[in-house]
């Protein structure tokens, strides 16, 4: 490892260790925002990137919700996407080929219905081999049936965890939901399961109305609110997913900067997710990996895990 060019100081260690698994540096880019990766191939260096998680898959083909699909809000994205995809035989044949290529670490985004197209589209993808874990959508608001209802009741999010165990040894997170009482029962439970990690928060229910047609805006009337509106929401859920398991915590929402990384990463989590950010500025997880650098440089640190020392003494301080 060569010399930073401050003060000729090495450059902190900013791996993150994930069960099995290895990320370069701790920023990645939030399933459903960044597509399946060539997508943003010509506006960043994908090189630069931890991690993507990929477009949810689905065992089958799914349309998705009726459009208008995206409604702004102030500082904040409304969606109801509904899971669109094209089913993991697709994805299989015609994504993992180019996503398993990349230069970073590609973990494939998982949705479901029941308990079995969980473990389907888990087998079917481990069979394949070729990537490098699995994100398990317990979490999405904008659907009918499953992930929701799974991701809200930690018996079940135990249950449907420790089954996916044992169909791969790579990373497997699991991805929980704001809209709960207490995440941090939720994050035992997936730990419980057999977790490697946790990603929080998914999106916020939210609902916008056209005072004009008198109407939702959205078909589907509610969505899920994303962007530096939910920020403090995900700052506060990831300190509590934190404080409740030994696991990494990986923090999602409202990421726009450097200054909005660091607050997760102060707060507990291991690694972040670059969500709504990717639609404004397609820059923003380099500059945002810069920033983490350099304040590791300020702050003198080797290694990014010394960052929870910080945390340490809050935790002191509340108790």
């Amino acid at each position: 490892m060569g010399l930073s060019s401050g003060g000729g100081r090495a450059p902190a260690d900013l791996r993150v260790p994930i069960g099995r698994g290895l990320l370069s540096n701790p920023v990645g880019v939030a399933s459903g925002t960044f597509g399946y990766g060539a997508e943003y191939a010509g506006l960043m260096d994908l090189g630069l990137l931890g991690a993507i998680f990929t477009k949810a898959v689905t065992r089958e083909g799914r349309s998705g919700n009726a459009v208008p699909r995206l409604v702004e809000t102030p500082a904040g994205l409304l969606n109801s996407i509904g899971l669109a995809n094209q089913g993991v035989e697709a994805f299989v044949r015609d994504k993992v080929p180019y996503l398993s290529r990349l230069p970073c670490a590609v973990a494939a985004n998982i949705a479901g219905s029941t308990e079995s197209e969980y473990l389907h589209v888990t087998g079917r993808l481990e069979k394949d081999g070729r990537l490098w874990g699995y994100e398990i959508n317990l979490s999405c608001p904008n659907v009918r049936s499953g992930c929701l209802a799974f991701g809200t009741e930690p018996r079940l999010v135990e249950k449907l965890t420790r089954k996916l165990r044992r169909e791969t040894p790579k990373p497997l997170i699991i991805k929980l939901t704001p809209n709960v009482t207490d995440i941090g029962v939720l994050a035992r439970a997936a730990e419980a399961g057999g977790a490697d990690a946790v990603s929080c928060i998914n999106t916020l229910v939210g609902m916008a109305v056209d005072v004009k047609t008198k109407r939702p805006v959205l078909p589907s009337v509610t969505g899920g609110l994303s962007g530096p509106a939910i920020r403090p929401v995900g700052v506060a859920m990831a300190y509590r997913a934190a404080q409740a398991v030994s696991i990494p915590v990986i923090g999602i929402g409202g990421i726009m900067s450097a200054e909005d990384a660091l607050q997760y990463l102060l707060a507990g989590a291991s690694a972040v997710q670059i969500g709504t950010g990717n639609f404004v500025d397609p820059a923003i997880p380099a500059r945002v990996l810069e920033g983490i650098r350099e304040f590791c440089r300020a702050e003198g640190m080797k290694s990014l895990r010394e960052i929870h020392r910080w945390k340490a003494g809050w935790e002191r301080d509340e108790g």
